[in-house]
């Protein structure tokens, strides 16, 4: 018995707002499902963001009902969970996959948790935020209670974890149950395959670049899913690397050798199929910016898709390395910096997670956030908890504590 684990396709995703980017995503998963029927494995398993947003355009669901199909057609099916892309944060919302279950997909959801593959037990929950982490606690207890009863097991969660994600993770490494065969985790774009209680976890990495700053493990891992072989006492990953459509070149350039880098540079992308993206850091400039990068656009415009320079003027490394170490701690460190100062752990989650999603514009999933916290911790609906505000107010001048605070965030 063997199977197929992928994760962050996000189908539809347009990056650097270009259509010939949007394409190249669903080059590569047509790429991935074409190889995974040539592995014949028994199934697949999908751990999230599917899709790059839970509304997908036309073309996005049409190049997945495809890849479906074709899998239905090899006798191959598919286990889904929806990721944070995928799904939106509301109470009575659904997924963009629930539509694809006509076809086959068999959707692991909150209401629906595990499936039987023979005599595989495979279970999951969709993402949680990490203000949801209590609930997603309990949820994960329950299905290791039920993975006791069988000999084969595999979990599927779209989680960042501590260990592996940073500040902004969901769940720490010791929440997870240690009683599963295989973790087949998605949101982390890198691939990461670890040891942990009696099998495996693994993150197989987005199909694509997503964001440049996933090159370097691009260049040391590759893209693409893994192949599980579940025959053995312990879980055996395969690697299945699968080239992505175009290729990001990154470059370093002197300004005093600037046309001979560019005649370097020039003749090494002439004979690709597909216009490359570049990133260049131009350093030791002497002149105006605008004028090096007019020189750099009209050799190698009509040979990239995009261009991306980074110019380092000439005597100010020092300037450069303060500019570097600013921009190490961004916005989420900084918000948690503050949040932690409060000591307590729920209302930091709660804090990042608002700012994730109001920074999008997404007001309605904020307020159901703030009602499943106050849910989870208090016990009370948003109406009560602004209703006992009003009759504090109406009984004392005095200003009220923590409601208050929860009522100015609400309007």
């Amino acid at each position: 018995m063997k199977f197929a684990h992928l994760a962050d396709t996000h189908l539809g995703y347009r990056q650097f707002g270009l259509i010939e980017r949007e394409k190249d995503f669903y080059e590569v998963f047509e790429k991935i499902i074409d190889n995974i029927i040539e592995e014949k494995v028994d199934f697949v398993i999908h751990s999230g963001d599917l899709f790059e947003t839970a509304r997908p355009s036309p073309i996005a669901l049409l190049t997945f009902q495809k890849g479906l199909l074709k899998l239905k057609g090899a006798g191959i099916p598919m286990y889904a969970i929806a990721g944070n892309h995928d799904i939106v944060m509301r109470n009575d919302s659904i997924p963009p996959q629930v539509i694809f279950k006509k076809l086959g997909l068999k959707v692991i959801s909150p209401i629906n948790t595990s499936y039987m593959h023979g005599d595989i037990f495979i279970a999951g929950l969709p993402f949680y935020p990490s203000s949801q982490v209590k609930n997603l606690k309990s949820k994960l207890a329950d299905l290791s209670k039920k993975a006791a009863n069988h000999d084969k097991s595999i979990l599927v969660l779209h989680q960042g974890i501590d260990k592996y994600f940073g500040p902004n993770f969901e769940l720490e490494i010791g929440d997870l149950p240690d009683n599963f065969n295989y973790y087949a985790l998605g949101h982390i774009h890198n691939y990461i395959n670890d040891n942990f209680g009696k099998g495996k976890l693994v993150y197989p990495g987005s199909s694509e670049v997503w964001k440049t700053n996933e090159l370097k493990d691009y260049k040391e891992n590759g893209k693409g899913f893994v192949i599980v072989d579940f025959e053995g006492p312990k879980p055996v990953v395969k690697r299945v690397k699968v080239d992505i459509a175009r290729t990001f070149i990154e470059r370093s350039l002197d300004y005093s050798n600037l046309e001979s880098g560019i005649s370097g540079l020039k003749e090494t992308i002439q004979g690709f199929d597909k216009k490359p993206i570049l990133d260049l850091n131009i350093n030791n400039v002497e002149s105006d910016t605008n004028r090096v990068y007019e020189m750099i656009k009209e050799e190698l415009g009509d040979l990239s898709l995009m261009i991306r320079p980074t110019f380092n003027m000439a005597g100010e490394d020092d300037l450069d390395v303060i500019i570097n170490q600013t921009d190490s701690l961004g916005p989420d460190e900084l918000l948690k910096e503050q949040l932690d100062s409060y000591g307590e752990e729920s209302v930091t989650r709660l804090g990042l997670d608002l700012y994730h999603y109001l920074s999008k514009d997404k007001i309605e999933e904020s307020e159901d956030i703030l009602k499943q916290f106050f849910d989870d911790h208090y016990h009370v609906e948003i109406e009560d908890v602004e209703m006992d505000i009003e009759e504090i107010e109406d009984k004392s001048d005095e200003k009220p504590n923590v409601q208050v605070t929860f009522k100015e965030v609400l309007e």
